[in-house]
């Protein structure tokens, strides 16, 4: 048993100074929730601006050891199937390290900084993946990784509108932007991203002055802190994976309907294709399809059904169909949302199938994803 206290990320002072609920996460001690409750900071950040602690993720610098960034973007699409060569500075991109069964390693977010890329990765997995990447491209690459920033996501309908009183030029990004801004005199890498389903961006900080920054944006009244338990609602409600639950190292891409992850250039007939881990078969799952999918459920009734839920073809148990990997109740949706896999047969909207519950098959309609209206700024 590992007995190591759980890590802080720069901002649990401020955390406990707000009145957080504190849980262990990922090895991390983070807030689940603040005196308003998951219900309040969900719809908080639906209608105006919630804030987000998400530093417990990588953070990682990566630079080709020719200085050219094209052999960067070469190296990392040896572990990643997405275009990175064709990735613009300043761009920002949503993507996935394979492993040789073509299932999945982790999910992350690499972006374009001129002179090198700049990643973004899951907590529980970024030990393995940085690992992962320095064993596979360690000859020809460097990894800085940036343990000493902070990260935070501010999502909702007015995170542009509290961003930009410190920063005016926020308001000129595009969804899927990054740029180095200025808040507070302080230096900071801005991406418009987030994983919401809202507008919003994630902010890269020097963990030193994190909590300085981080405290002038909650002091906007329409800016409210969120923990973890409206972070997962959030989005669930928008049809996106969470790692270790909706994808893991047996889920191909396809399966996962992250097929749009996965561009042309690196597809059959593309000009880099394949070169991947488990290239074979996702390429022949983006050709001919996979067995299952990963599909919006939304139950009939009030009861939630929540992740491990099985899921059968018929009201009485006898034909098993899949596995609920991510439920709960969607206050937006004002009901209860689900996510799961079940066979192609069964993936189509509208397909009834049955979750069992304690014992009960309750009726589960298959539903497009996601939930919400996304509200990116494209």
């Amino acid at each position: 048993m590992d007995d190591a206290p759980p890590l802080k990320t720069p901002l649990h002072a401020l955390h406990l100074s707000l009145g957080a609920r504190m849980v262990p996460f990922a090895g991390y001690d983070m807030p689940v929730q603040y005196p308003a409750g998951v219900l309040k900071e969900h719809l908080a950040t639906r209608s105006a601006c919630g804030l987000f602690d998400v530093s417990h993720m990588g953070q990682v610098a990566i630079r080709a050891k020719s200085g050219r960034i094209e052999d960067a973007a070469l190296a990392l699409e040896s572990l990643i199937p997405v275009d990175i060569l064709g990735l613009k500075p300043g761009r920002q991109r949503y993507g996935l390290l394979t492993n040789d069964e073509g299932g999945i390693l982790d999910d992350l977010m690499v972006a374009n900084r001129g002179d090198h890329f700049y990643m973004v990765v899951n907590a529980s997995c970024k030990d393995a993946d940085f690992k992962h990447m320095q064993d596979h491209l360690g000859d020809r690459c460097t990894f800085e990784i940036l343990a000493d920033r902070a990260l935070v996501a501010l999502q909702g309908p007015h995170a542009e509108q509290v961003l930009a009183e410190f920063c005016p030029e926020v308001t000129a990004m595009k969804f899927m932007d990054v740029e180095y801004d200025d808040l507070h005199d302080v230096d900071c890498i801005v991406s418009r991203s987030g994983y919401s389903g809202e507008d919003g961006f994630e902010i890269s900080i020097p963990a030193g002055k994190a909590a300085l920054v981080v405290q002038r944006m909650l002091d906007h009244p329409d800016c409210e802190p969120v923990g973890l338990g409206a972070r997962d609602s959030l989005r669930l409600e928008a049809g996106l994976c969470l790692y270790g639950n909706d994808i893991d190292t047996t889920t191909s891409p396809v399966e996962a309907g992250l097929e749009w992850a996965i561009q042309k250039v690196r597809r059959k007939g593309g000009a880099r294709a394949g070169g991947f881990p488990g290239a074979s078969r996702i390429l022949n799952e983006l050709e001919n399809g996979a067995t299952r999918r990963r599909v919006g459920l939304k139950p009939d009734g009030k009861a939630p059904v929540r992740a491990h839920a099985i899921l059968y073809g018929d009201e009485g148990g006898a034909t098993r169909l899949g596995e609920v990997t991510s439920g709960g109740f969607g206050p937006s949706v004002d009901g209860p949302v689900a996510m799961g896999y079940v066979p192609i047969s069964h993936s189509n909207p509208g397909t009834r199938v049955f979750a069992e519950v304690r014992g009960k098959f309750l009726p589960v309609t298959v539903t497009e994803l996601p939930f919400i209206k996304p509200t990116y700024k494209r």
